[in-house]
């Protein structure tokens, strides 16, 4: 007898479908799984055989192939548990029929429960994509799948429910969700930029960088605030938009992050990894391999506090990523690609004791010890952060003052204004923000006064900028002038960028003085 029906598997982020085949014949008994399963689908047998004697069912003498098609792709995990466990039935004459206008996933206990399995939310899109009208899932993964917009999604909690849904005697009710309802509460955050005193020249930075998508390294002595700063840029970046979540939702469906009660992230993620991160950690990686902090960062921010103490080898891996906007993790049996359109934002001491240049804290360190501090660093990765900010010391009186100070609301709104201006700019291009205009479309993009332009040559060649430096700021500067809704970039606007580009500068390291 045979008996087939439809299911899905994980290829990185993407759904492939997979065809669950069985047979079974009048020989030696046995059972068999083909079709490059893993280590997981193999043992789907024993849960499998489990569940058909426990739900009252029984495996008759003889041998059962099932065979998971294209045998050409490998498949991971247990999400065929429930398939196979209804096309063996099915091939043993004990199920009458299986719709053929259906797909089933569903990790099986040896109890017969059905249990949550990762990346359903890109399962139920390719469903949606290949014109399946129902999907079968676990309970706890209905909701996230219900997301998708035209499909049945029918949350099955256990064996015998199902099959009281496929005879006709019980119907299992479908999941209506509305993730709308969950976005429109996006802009509620714990951190607000109004809790951070002073710090205004740091601020402004914040501000641009979260209008262009630039990446951002703040610099100061210890408990200047540095990492307060970092952790409220989610507070002022523009609203996560439902493409968006749903992008960044199917990151941590594959990783299996998302929780049953909130099934789509309704702010952008932020993500601050130990220094102790390896460099799989930070791009992804394992036999089976899952989104890393790049990736779980996507449309959101990653934060590396402490930048030097990092393992040389895990910053060096984050060069192609912060350039391309996704990482390639290549393996023997398997290539996968995920996405990692992240701001990266840094955090670093000036020494290594922390008070180079303080006005009050004497800094211990020779030059020789400063220099090998900062080289931890590599040019090249430099070379991709656009804004170096130096953040200083506070005076008790800031500290203390009655000083108004701006909330994430209001900052967020000048943001969201800037990016409006990029949006309409960038229409009909796959440009998101002035942080990802390609080299070569600079000049369309970021017309400059003579003025401007002198400035920038002088400051071109005094500084001993490289080619990419050139780009940064020109990007900065575009970013600047829209804040102050101007279509030219003038002289103003260069040097503001070529403020906020402390390393490039000889004094920083020559004769350090804040």
């Amino acid at each position: 007898m045979y008996s087939c029906l439809k299911s899905y598997g994980i290829d990185g982020i993407d759904a492939f479908p997979v065809t669950v085949e069985a047979t079974f014949g009048r020989a030696m008994p046995g059972f068999d799984i083909v079709g490059l399963p893993d280590a997981a689908i193999k043992e789907s047998r024993l849960r499998v055989q489990s569940s058909i004697r426990l739900c009252g069912y029984e495996l008759p003498a003889g041998r059962i192939t099932v065979n998971l098609a294209p045998a050409s792709q490998r498949k991971f995990g247990p999400a065929f548990d429930l398939p196979i466990f209804l096309a063996v039935l099915a091939a043993t004459n004990q199920l009458s029929s299986l719709p053929e206008d259906a797909a089933f996933v569903g990790e099986l206990s040896l109890s017969g429960q059905i249990r949550p399995v990762n990346g359903v939310l890109s399962m139920a899109l390719r469903a949606k994509a290949d014109g399946i009208p129902a999907f079968f899932v676990p309970e706890e993964n209905a909701k996230e799948a219900s997301i998708v917009e035209g499909l049945t999604v029918y949350p099955v909690s256990d064996i015998t429910a199902l099959l009281a849904h496929l005879d006709g005697s019980s119907p299992i009710t479908p999941v209506e969700f509305d993730p709308l309802l969950i976005l429109s509460g996006a802009n509620q955050f714990e951190n607000d930029l109004a809790d951070v005193r002073g710090q205004h020249f740091a601020k402004r930075a914040l501000e641009i960088a979260a209008a262009g998508g630039h990446n951002l390294l703040l610099i100061g002595p210890p408990g200047t605030g540095k990492s307060m700063l970092a952790k409220r840029l989610p507070s002022i970046l523009p609203k996560l938009s439902f493409r968006e979540a749903i992008e960044t939702t199917r990151i941590y469906s594959v990783a299996g992050m998302l929780s049953p009660d909130h099934p789509i992230l309704s702010t952008r993620p932020f993500r601050s990894p130990h220094h102790t991160v390896s460099p799989a950690g930070l791009t992804g990686g394992g036999s089976s391999p899952v989104p890393g902090e790049i990736s779980l960062a996507h449309n959101g921010v990653l934060f590396l506090d402490e930048l030097p103490e990092f393992q040389r080898q895990a910053l060096e891996v984050l060069r192609q990523p912060i350039e391309d906007n996704q990482v390639t993790i290549s393996r023997a049996t398997s290539r996968v690609t995920y996405p990692c359109s992240m701001m990266f934002v840094a955090a670093m001491n000036p020494c290594p004791c922390g008070y180079r240049g303080h006005p009050k804290i004497a800094c211990t360190c020779s030059p020789h010890a400063v220099q090998k501090y900062i080289s931890r660093i590599s040019g090249p990765l430099l070379d991709r952060i656009d804004l170096h900010v130096e953040v200083a010391p506070l005076e008790f009186s800031s500290l203390t003052g009655e000083s108004h100070e701006e909330n994430s609301a209001q900052v967020r709104a000048r943001v969201e204004a800037a990016r409006k201006i990029q949006h309409k700019r960038f229409s009909g291009t796959s440009i998101t923000c002035n942080a990802r205009i390609p080299a070569g479309s600079l000049g369309t993009y970021c017309p400059t006064t003579e003025q401007a332009q002198q400035f920038l040559r002088r400051a071109f060649d005094s500084m001993g900028m490289s080619a990419r430096a050139y780009d940064r700021i020109l990007k900065v500067s575009r970013t600047i002038a829209d804040l102050a809704h101007q279509e030219v970039i003038d002289k103003p606007q260069i040097a503001e960028a070529l403020a906020y580009r402390t390393l490039d500068q000889k004094y920083w390291y020559e004769d350090y003085s804040l």
